[in-house]
């Protein structure tokens, strides 16, 4: 086992995470009941550390590559065995990791609630930590219960520096790992402040926690709960919370260097600059070649499905046929000829468009809903990436027929895929330039990431009023979704917009959920809940149709496998079935 040391993050040192459920845990002197649980400023670092624990890589640091195990995004790293399902196994890596770092933040997090109840200071100082430490541990015991079903529950009376040789517990069912989420966000929204001063802005508030408790009871179908609780934040039914969707879909996943939005509910803030903070590594895995020199790029690219499901301008469903007849069914070859051009060997300019219109290509895609070419680097649209010394360079997506002419090469004008694919490549969350030289690292993308937000809220809010029998409340909120990018409200006149009953409003609110969410990893838990893994396993295709991988879908994949190690070492644990 390794050992983990928790060090003040107003120290500034980071946080060192890699242990397991039964952890070695050595308490740095800083967090020592002798000299650390003292003070007003001690109670805020041991909350703090608790912010920097959950936005760890392998706790709730990478939650937009989720989507690569959906339909909506395709990847190499880092859930390829899950996505894949070809070797996904009980010894996967990645579900391993997962388990354990939210382990790590459940023990942080009963730390904290039972340290600061005994302390020496202000009661609301108290009840507003201990509401965020239970908050976070609500968060986490949710996303175990969505992995694994029931798992081992530990509370604040589980001391983790006198008792990690004997955390053995055994597995709890699902409905008491349920209730024991409930009951903290219960707490939580009993003593979180409905916002806190500027300085601190990110820490959890009564808002983030109804909602938090309303996608609780979303997931367990208890709709009439979840739609006191999601209307609470919308409606500000008890106090003003303030929420309102960001006037600009584009912008809100490029706030960075102070910049607020009113439509995060709880995020994942990023301070950082050119040389050094805390930010989450989102390029690496979204990002293409020409960003930022990045060295291998496009880890994780929108899928074909993803694209081709983005609506016409005007409502209606896009088909590929009516642009260019016979693509649906046409070979790689045929689609080739009408997309694809020749550039020169220098990879600076196109020399032959052969038989592609650039134009028609470039309206296939910009003469719909907006946020698929705000999501979407698509072919023949531009992107200012870096040159190879950094400075910024505009870049061109061309699908380059090299028995024609040459190869795009990232230093020069064109975007070049690190994997050899002919596929599509993120724009959002994908720095431009360097930022006007605010940013200058790769690994540390510097915006505010969303994990919950006020448009997953509506729309959220739109399947449980949907699913109580109550669709045209549902219309209303997924129209409000909707016209923020100018895209035509449902029932609004054209008989494509028309919803005729519950189960095609239902599969509106699915649609609309990938056009609005994409890039954020909520889709893997939709589907899962929703019952649709398995109709959406597919194997992983490019822009012209040719395989890029092959995926598999066996019926244990529904449930992830109680990590091997972890039952090695607790050897209470009972596996899933078929695992």
């Amino acid at each position: 086992m390794k050992s983990i040391k928790i060090f003040s993050v107003f120290l500034g040192s980071v946080l060192l995470l890699g242990g397991c459920e039964s952890l070695d845990y050595i308490p740095a002197d800083q967090m020592s009941s002798g000299t650390f649980w003292k003070t007003e400023a001690h109670a805020k670092q041991a909350a703090v550390g608790l912010y920097a624990a959950m936005k760890a890589q392998w706790c709730f640091g990478m939650e937009f590559t989720f989507d690569m195990c959906t339909d909506l995004a395709d990847g190499t790293n880092p859930w390829s065995d899950v996505s894949r399902g070809t070797s996904f196994s009980s010894n996967s890596g990645g579900v391993q990791n997962h388990w354990q770092y939210l382990y790590e933040l459940v023990h942080r997090s009963n730390t904290v609630i039972r340290n600061v109840a005994n302390m020496d200071i202000s009661q609301t100082t108290i009840d507003q930590v201990t509401g965020e430490a239970k908050f976070l541990r609500a968060m986490a015991y949710f996303r175990m219960l969505n992995g694994w079903g029931g798992v081992p529950y530990y509370d604040e009376t589980c001391d983790i520096n006198n008792e990690f040789a004997t955390v053995i517990n055994p597995r709890s069912s699902a409905e008491e790992i349920r209730q024991h989420i409930l009951e903290d966000l219960n707490e939580a929204i009993a003593k979180l402040p409905v916002s806190w001063e500027t300085n601190n802005y990110g820490r959890a508030t009564k808002g983030a926690a109804y909602a938090l408790r309303g996608k609780v009871y979303l997931f367990n179908k208890e709709w009439s709960k979840a739609i006191a609780d999601f209307e609470e934040i919308v409606y500000n039914k008890s106090n003003n919370y303030g929420y309102a969707l960001h006037p600009n879909y584009e912008d809100l996943f490029r706030i960075y260097n102070g910049k607020r939005s009113n439509e995060m509910i709880f995020s994942i803030q990023s301070i950082d600059n050119n040389t050094a903070g805390y930010a989450l590594d989102i390029v690496s895995y979204f990002g293409n070649k020409s960003t930022m020199r990045l060295i291998a790029g496009n880890q994780i690219v929108p899928s074909t499905t993803l694209v081709d499901m983005y609506e016409n301008l005007d409502g209606s469903k896009f088909n590929w046929d009516k642009i260019y007849p016979g693509f649906n069914s046409g070979d790689s070859q045929f689609r080739r000829n009408l997309l694809s051009v020749a550039i020169d060997q220098g990879s600076t300019t196109v020399i032959n468009t052969l038989d592609c219109d650039t134009t028609k290509v470039l309206d296939v895609y910009r003469k719909r809903d907006p946020r698929l070419c705000w999501n979407v680097i698509t072919p023949y649209s531009h992107y200012l990436g870096t040159d190879a010394g950094s400075n910024p360079r505009d870049k061109q997506f061309v699908l380059a027929d090299p028995s024609k002419g040459g190869s795009p090469m990232e230093a020069f004008a064109f975007i070049r895929n690190s994997e050899g694919w002919n596929s599509y490549f993120w724009r959002k969350w994908i720095p431009t330039g360097n930022l006007g030289g605010y940013w200058g690292e790769y690994t540390r993308t510097p915006y505010e990431f969303p994990l919950i937000r006020l448009g997953d809220v509506l729309l959220m809010l739109a399947e449980a009023y949907n699913e109580n029998g109550e669709t045209d409340k549902a219309v209303i909120e997924v129209n409000k979704v909707r016209a923020r990018v100018e895209m035509p409200g449902l029932n609004s006149g054209a008989a494509w917009l028309a919803v005729n009953g519950k189960e095609e409003m239902a599969q509106r609110i699915r649609d609309e959920r990938a056009y609005e969410l994409a890039g954020e990893g909520q889709r893997y838990w939709d589907i899962r809940r929703w019952g649709m893994l398995q109709s959406t396993v597919k194997n992983a295709t490019d822009i012209f149709g040719d395989l890029m991988y092959e995926r598999k879908y066996q019926s244990r994949h529904e449930i992830w496998p109680i990590p091997l190690v972890e039952m090695e070492r607790n050897t209470n644990l009972t596996q899933n079935s078929g695992w």
